[in-house]
This record gives structure tokens, sequence and C-alpha cells, in this order.
């Protein structure tokens, strides 16, 4: 399940504190996975880093396991809703998704720590019910019924899509990042539209039309 306690409003000073702990451990753990690419570190360690008591783990995650499950999903849905809001005024599902990839691109450089996370365990994560997958998915069904895509199964082309997108960010993290990949957030799209359907010159134009007014 996605971690929520950030985003609702709790009903009382006590819910409001274990709300800001939970979200504290949580964004420890980002921090921790963004920084090291690993979980191997000590419910002490994390604790520290929350600026919480070593007690207060355990009031809101069994297990480390848990809590950086809780971490990534986290992550999950703050990059899909910031994909959403970019790409709300947008009728066209191939400029959607032209401007998704593109996005996520520009995003290694704008929201380091957060793509990090992505790139290190967001992999497991294509094909659950919430985060990236289901709006991917969303957008690739609107492009089958409108006529715009040609996809056979949309759940094998969300796993194309989806292992494309997380490697795109391993190629950005990656040493031949640089002056070299400039250019590479419209030939991923262009390639994943192609995939969807698209022609070759239908999809050339759609990756190379100006992104939505953003400061991403």
């Amino acid at each position: 399940m996605p971690d929520r306690a950030h985003t609702q409003q709790p009903a009382n000073r006590f819910e409001r504190r274990r709300a800001q702990t939970r979200h504290a451990l949580i964004v420890a753990a980002q921090r921790i996975l963004a920084e090291q690419g690993t979980s191997e570190v000590s419910i002490q360690q994390i604790a520290e880093r929350a600026d919480v008591g070593f007690g207060s783990f355990y009031n809101h995650f069994r297990t480390k396991a848990e809590l950086f499950e809780a971490a990534v999903v986290d992550a999950l849905e703050e990059y899909g809703k910031l994909i959403d809001s970019i790409t709300d005024g947008l009728d066209d599902p191939a400029e959607v998704f032209a401007v998704s990839v593109r996005l996520t691109f520009r995003l290694a450089d704008t929201h380091p720590e957060l793509t990090r996370v992505l790139r290190f365990g967001g992999l497991p994560y294509i094909h659950e019910d919430f985060g990236l997958g289901p709006r991917a998915l969303r957008d690739i069904e609107k492009g089958n019924a409108s006529g715009r895509f040609r996809v056979a199964s949309p759940l094998v082309a969300l796993s194309a899509v989806g292992g494309s997108l997380l490697g795109l960010l391993q190629l950005k993290s990656s040493p031949h990042s640089g002056p070299a990949l400039a250019g590479a957030d419209e030939e991923m799209a262009e390639l994943i539209l192609r995939m969807l359907g698209l022609t070759p010159e239908d999809a050339h134009e759609v990756a190379r039309r100006p992104l939505p007014g953003t400061n991403v």
C-alpha cells in the first residue's frame, strides 16, 4: 500500500506527530537509497538520519524492508503526480507519453534524489496499482481507444515502457552521460512512440513538440 500519512490531515496533535515521525523515517530511507543505492544500514542509523528516537521506528514499521518499500512507493507516487500535473492539459495520448519520457530524463538533473530512488527500486513496482504503472497503463489504453496507438497487449507495452524509462534513468547516471546524450530524451520518446504504433514520421514530430510550461 502507498504511504499516505503525510498527505492526509491528521485529526489531532498526537496523530500529527505520528504522521510527522513516519514521514521523517520515509524521507531518511529515501535519502539513504539515493546516496548509497542500498538498504544495508542499521535501524539506529535510520533513526538518527530521521532525527527520531530508536524506539519510534517500531511504532511505524515492523522491519527495515517494510520501511524501504514505503520509501520507494512514496517516491513513485510523488513522481507520478508530478508528471500528471504537467501533462494534465494535453489531449493527445502520444504527446503525454513523449512529455513523460522527456521529463524523466530531465528530472535526473532537477530532482536527483527522487530519480535515484526510482532507479534503484522502481522496477519491481511497474505492475502495481500505484505509482507510475497505472498511470502509464491508463494512457496506453486511452491511446488504443482513440486509435492513436496500436498495441495488442497494454500490459506487455507497459513492461516495455517501464523498462525503457528506468533504463533511461540508468543511462543518465552512467559515465557516458553528458554532452554526448544531448537529445537523448527526444530520441527515447520517439522510439517508445514507434513501439506503441505511431509512424516514424509522426513519432519524430510528436517527440519534438515544445514541452508544456514547466521549470523542470
